[in-house]
């Protein structure tokens, strides 16, 4: 509910990922993702940041592999919010969405996920 430094889901290690299901079918057109700023971190930085990622529409939750829609890296230099147009363009609309997490941006123990916006 808000961007405090510790109030994200947390994974453990830097690879993982979060399958969400939209209110309805949309064609995604971009994503956000959003991290804390480093001026708000208590060590100064953001190791934890998502660094590599994709994104994937599935046509269920259980679904493995999916159509993939883009491969992104946040940029810890850049903006807390950042926005990413899909990639990789499809005829079909989804409701079910899959991120997944590739690496962070050197956090050996874990990733913070703050949040994570489908737009379309």
């Amino acid at each position: 509910p808000d961007m405090y430094p510790g109030n994200c889901w947390a994974f453990k290690g830097s690879l993982g990922y979060l399958v969400i299901r939209l209110s309805r079918e949309i064609f995604p057109t971009s994503f956000a993702v959003e991290h804390i700023p480093k001026t708000l971190s208590p060590s100064g930085n953001i190791l934890s940041a998502p660094r590599n990622f994709e994104v994937y529409g599935l046509d269920d939750e259980y679904q493995e592999g999916g159509k993939l829609l883009g491969h992104y890296e946040y940029d810890q230099e850049g903006e807390p919010l950042q926005m990413f147009p899909v990639m990789e363009q499809s005829a079909k609309a989804f409701q079910i969405v899959e991120l997944r997490v590739l690496s962070n941006w050197g956090e050996p123990e874990y990733t913070c996920l703050y949040r994570f916006r489908v737009h379309g």
